[in-house]
C-alpha cells in the first residue's frame, strides 16, 4: 500500500505540473490533492495548521495570480474587457481546437477577435493578442514556481 500511496502522490504531482502548460488539468489542486492522499495512505500528523494554511494562501494567490497576470499582459498591450475575455475563451477551446498549437493561438486569436468585435483597429486588436501571449506565458512562469513551492514544502515538512 506504501508504493500505491507513493505512485498516486507523485501522479498527481505531475498532474498538478502538466496543468501549468495545460489549462483543462487542476494544476495547484491536483498537488493540494496529494497532499489529502498521502494523509490518507500514511498519516496527517505531519501537517499541522500552518502547513495547511500555507498550502492554501498558495493555492488562493495561484487562482488569483493566473487571471490577473494574463489581463495584466492583454492590458499593457492596450488591450481592453473584450480581449481579456476573449483570451481566456482561446486559452479554453484552443487546445481542443486544434491540438499542440492552440494552446498559443487560442489566446492570440481569442484575443485579436475579442477586440475586432469591440470595434478595435487591426493593429490594436493583434497589440492585444501579443499581450494575451505575454500574459500567458508569464502565468505559466508564476504558477511553475509556486506550485514548486507546494512541492518543495511538501518535502521539507516531511523530512523535518
Amino acid at each position: 500500500m506504501d508504493i500505491l500511496g507513493w505512485v498516486l502522490v507523485i501522479l498527481l504531482f505531475v498532474i498538478g505540473m502538466a496543468g501549468t502548460i495545460y489549462p483543462i488539468l487542476p494544476g495547484a489542486l491536483a498537488i493540494y490533492a496529494a497532499f489529502f492522499v498521502y494523509g490518507f495512505f500514511f498519516s496527517f500528523k505531519e501537517f499541522g495548521f500552518w502547513f495547511w494554511t500555507i498550502q492554501s494562501l498558495i493555492v488562493i494567490i495561484l487562482f488569483i495570480a493566473d487571471y490577473a497576470v494574463s489581463a495584466w499582459g492583454v492590458k499593457r498591450f492596450g488591450g481592453t474587457k473584450a480581449s481579456v475575455v476573449g483570451s481566456t475563451i482561446g486559452l479554453i477551446a484552443g487546445p481542443f481546437v486544434i491540438p499542440v498549437y492552440g494552446l498559443i493561438i487560442g489566446p492570440f486569436g481569442g484575443a485579436v477577435i475579442g477586440e475586432l468585435i469591440a470595434g478595435r483597429s487591426l493593429e490594436q486588436s493583434i497589440k492585444a493578442g501579443w499581450g494575451a501571449l505575454v500574459g500567458l506565458f508569464t502565468s505559466v512562469v508564476v504558477k511553475i514556481i509556486l506550485q514548486l513551492v507546494m512541492i518543495i514544502a511538501f518535502i521539507l515538512w516531511l523530512v523535518f
